[in-house]
């Protein structure tokens, strides 16, 4: 119950997640699953990879067809954001930006 009053979720919960996503055609791989509870309501964000050769239109479809399987295979689940990566470049660690500076600001990154 703890976990719960802090947005935690259930490893079942991704598991689930992840299974039912490796089921939709054209998924590669699934590298990133974030979960959490907004009060009775469960949120997910999915990275998903797919092949590199795709067009953005396709990529788009597979992430569409992706939602609605797990909005249906998961009936607690209110909403999922899903982020296409292509299998090249998958995982956060493609979408960090490495520390520098903007004019005479200090170093940082995002």
């Amino acid at each position: 119950m703890f976990a719960r009053l802090l947005d935690g979720v259930d490893p079942e919960v991704i598991d689930e997640i992840r299974h039912a996503a490796n089921h939709v055609e054209g998924v590669e791989d699934i590298t990133e699953v974030r979960v959490r509870w907004i009060g009775h309501r469960l949120l997910a964000e999915v990275n998903a990879a797919v092949r590199s050769d795709l067009t953005v239109e396709r990529g788009h479809e597979i992430a569409a067809v992706l939602r609605h399987e797990l909005l249906h295979h998961l009936p607690y689940l209110s909403n999922a954001t899903i982020h296409i990566d292509p299998a090249s470049a998958s995982g956060e660690i493609h979408h960090r930006i490495s520390g520098h500076a903007h004019d005479e600001r200090p170093l940082h990154s995002h």
